[in-house]
């Protein structure tokens, strides 16, 4: 039986900045708007960070009685490793999503009932990630679902309940987090090319190769600068403070570009999860700063 420490690492928390990111990403543009309304982004927080949860347990289940993980370079996987069943591994991630609902519902019910609508696909994207018979995780389209979900909805979503208006600023937020997020997949199914190959997992890494994923890992760090001087544009230079996030990212560029492998990209997991808070807290303390 898993351990409460096993537990912990199957939620993966090296992935919860990119739940936290959004949000503060999000409450920032509302606070420089003067329209912030905290318990809103406490709720919203809640629903990012059990959506991540609950994705993280919805994979390892679904992966796990695949048997995609038996062959694991990787942190280790509740499943795949027989530390837990895999009924409990997947009641797990459904009490997470059930969090998430809750949560989402009381913003829903103080905001706009059509949330409710945009809370039921994010749930269904989470579990069809790698869930069903045919996962579209498999079918290299995981980084739209990452960028779409937790990049534009989460970010835009954020700020709308807050500020319960549109514009262009929670766009270009949206864009360069959801581009971090991504960049996160891509070196992961990166490192995960050889044996994703071998059990028929077609990721995007697997269909673009080696080079080009790496390479893509660099374009998504530059889009994510990018934004930061759209955001700036759209709101206060102050945002620029933001680019102070490829400090971090530097690491990561280095190692991917500089070919390593297998469990030598796994350090560039935490430093992009950790260049993507970086990105949404100094683009806030400039935001605030302005505000």
């Amino acid at each position: 039986m898993a351990t409460p420490a096993q537990w912990l690492a199957g939620a993966r928390p090296r992935t919860l900045p990119a739940a936290v990111a959004p949000v503060l990403a999000g409450t920032a543009i509302a606070f420089y708007d003067d329209a912030a309304v905290w318990w809103k982004a406490l709720l919203a927080l809640v629903v990012s960070l059990a959506l991540q949860v609950g994705v993280n347990y919805a994979n390892d289940y679904s992966d796990g009685i695949r048997g995609t993980d038996d062959d694991r370079v990787g942190p280790m996987r509740l499943v795949g490793s027989g530390a837990a069943p895999a009924a409990a591994v997947k009641r797990a991630a459904f009490l997470s999503f059930g969090v998430a609902a809750a949560a989402g519902l009381v913003i829903a019910a103080t905001t706009a009932w059509w949330l409710v609508a945009v809370g039921a696909v994010s749930v269904v994207a989470a579990w069809y990630y790698t869930g069903g018979s045919k996962p579209y995780g498999y079918l290299g389209l995981g980084e739209v679902m990452v960028f779409v979900f937790f990049g534009l909805v989460a970010v835009i979503g954020t700020a709308y309940v807050q500020t319960e208006t549109w514009a262009w600023a929670p766009l270009w937020a949206a864009i360069g987090i959801g581009a971090l997020a991504c960049a996160i997949l891509v070196v992961n199914n990166l490192r995960d090319i050889p044996t994703d190959s071998q059990v028929g997992k077609r990721t995007l890494a697997v269909v673009l190769g080696d080079r080009r994923t790496r390479g893509l890992y660099v374009v998504l760090v530059a889009a994510a600068a990018l934004a930061v001087i759209a955001l700036a544009a759209a709101t206060s230079w102050w945002a620029l403070l933001g680019l102070g996030f490829l400090v971090i990212a530097r690491r990561g560029v280095t190692t991917v570009t500089g070919g390593a492998v297998g469990p030598g990209l796994i350090p560039v997991l935490g430093a992009t999860g950790m260049a993507e808070l970086a990105w949404a807290v100094l683009t806030a303390v400039g935001l605030a700063l302005a505000a």
